[in-house]
């Protein structure tokens, strides 16, 4: 094999959905409470993560709970890349696959 050989681009494990829905990062504070809260908009969302836009002056914890808009589950998630004002975030447990559909139907109902 050469090292110049350019190799395939690996398939994503999860299908991503467009979402372009509102939600909440709910910051963890002392002894896992929750207080601050601010605003995002969810771009895409896979059973294993997300794409945030945010605010590009907030200071982004490592970790906290994603709330959509709508749903009153929290999601424990951990921010793995950031760019400007869009984050990369992986949920701390797959998503069930039922409560994704809900997510999904539910942006389409709005």
């Amino acid at each position: 094999m050469h090292l110049d050989t350019e190799h395939p681009k690996p398939e994503r494990a999860y299908r991503e959905f467009n979402l372009d829905r509102p939600g909440n990062i709910i910051f963890v504070g002392h002894h896992l409470s929750t207080g601050t809260q601010v605003r995002c908009l969810i771009r895409t969302i896979t059973l294993a993560g997300a794409m945030l836009e945010v605010s590009p002056g907030l200071e982004m914890p490592s970790h906290f709970f994603l709330e959509i808009l709508g749903i009153h589950d929290e999601i424990g998630a951990t921010m793995v890349k950031r760019e400007g004002e869009l984050v990369t975030v992986s949920f701390n447990m797959l998503l069930n696959p039922e409560f994704l559909h809900h997510v999904l139907r539910l942006s389409f109902e709005t």
